[in-house]
């Protein structure tokens, strides 16, 4: 095969279809497909009711199965870690070019036979958007039953240096935004209720208790108990294991437990555990309840962040830079918003210890109110004082 076609016209060859695929799940599929164009779109049709999000999932994968039967000769679900990687080199070189790669100023219908997959090589941040997508694509395709693994869960992440990790953070507006675009997900299907109610859950879990991401794939219900207190009151904790293997409470508020009882309610579930509930605290949505995979949750958050992103710029040119710096928020930004949120009026020490931190040293990296007196400060009184040559303004900042 060498003609490219879109993914609704794309005519697999029965040994590429991946019907029989080595990395087939054997149990029963929670979907219908039988072959990876069909469980493709199965996992495109989630999309439908929101477009921006359906046109750039539909151009990865319609990317990484066009590869596969053009260019690679392995089916979708026969790919191996390597094999992915493999596929990370040609986003960042679409070769050969003519069959790839759109005619330079052009941008031809998809329904054009000049129609190519690719403006030009792919860049680090569009390469990464990429493969998150496809991470989704893959945990879907796993959860559903489809595929046995996900072959790009073995993907190295490159650490950024930690100044720049400790930065990343949600100012208060921009956490605003995320929230709005949770409120406003569908609620129509009984799917999509569950969905909105889980991400819902997630985000209240990361950022209410700050919990690391392995920390909410792990603790399950079990881990929420109160205890009266000498004053009498009556105080809910959630024990969650940490790193190291260390455990600590995070303290369970009051809108952390109604979010948890909305939650369980979503779910059928009474609105309070009983002793012995380990079920997880973030149940996958499709056949038995099971714990979310980390990847999972990178995904969900990844989603939510994108949509915010693309709300933003609809509104215009003046909300690019929020756009920006919202769409690269990640799964563990979430837990340095809490902190820097939590330390602008929670004692230090008490944040420190929200968060399982082993010192305040670390913990004092979310205090950016200190940075900014400080800035201040050094500004008001600390001069070199030039004579000046000519009338100058500082730059906005």
């Amino acid at each position: 095969m060498s003609d490219l076609v879109t993914l609704d016209s794309l005519q697999v060859p029965c040994t590429l279809s991946g019907a029989s695929g080595a990395n087939r799940a054997r149990g029963r599929s929670q979907i219908a497909a039988a072959d990876d164009r069909s469980a493709v779109l199965s996992w495109l049709a989630r999309f439908a009711d929101s477009p921006a999000t359906l046109a750039n999932y539909r151009k990865e994968s319609e990317r990484l199965l066009l590869w596969c039967v053009v260019q690679h000769g392995r089916a979708l679900s026969d790919l191996s870690h390597e094999d992915l990687l493999v596929y990370q080199r040609f986003l960042a070189n679409p070769q050969p070019a003519e069959r790839w790669v759109m005619a330079a100023g052009a941008r031809q219908p998809r329904s054009s036979p000049l129609w190519r997959p690719f403006a030009g090589p792919l860049s680090p941040g569009s390469q990464r958007q990429a493969l998150s997508i496809l991470n989704g694509l893959f945990n879907w395709l796993v959860e559903a039953g489809y595929l046995a693994g996900n072959p790009l869960a073995l993907s190295r992440r490159k650490a950024a240096p930690r100044a720049a990790r400790m930065s990343r953070f949600l100012p208060h507006e921009h956490w605003h935004e995320v929230k709005t675009t949770i409120s406003g997900m569908p609620t129509d299907s009984e799917r999509d209720a569950a969905r909105a109610a889980r991400t819902r859950w997630l985000f209240s879990l990361l950022y209410i208790g700050g919990l690391r991401v392995s920390e909410a794939c792990l603790t399950t219900m079990i881990g929420f108990f109160s205890r009266r207190s000498p004053d009498g009151r009556q105080r809910w904790w959630l024990e969650v294991t940490g790193k190291g293997g260390k455990t600590r409470l995070v303290p369970a508020t009051d809108e952390l437990m109604a979010e948890l009882i909305r939650y369980r309610r979503s779910c059928g579930l009474s609105d309070l555990p009983t002793a012995g509930d380990d079920s997880p605290l973030l149940r996958s949505l499709i056949g038995e309840p099971k714990a979310l995979a980390r990847s999972a949750v990178h995904e969900i958050v990844k989603d939510v962040v994108r949509q915010t992103a693309t709300r933003l710029r609809v509104r215009g040119p003046e909300h690019e830079a929020a756009a920006a710096h919202i769409e690269r928020a990640s799964t563990h930004w979430l837990r340095h918003t809490a902190g820097s949120h939590q330390s602008d009026s929670v004692d230090l020490k008490a944040v420190r210890d929200n968060l399982g931190h082993a010192n305040l040293a670390t913990t004092s990296i979310y205090v950016h109110s200190e940075d900014d007196a400080r800035h201040d400060a050094t500004n008001a009184g600390h001069r070199v004082n030039w004579e000046p040559e000519a009338s100058m303004s500082p730059p906005a900042g």
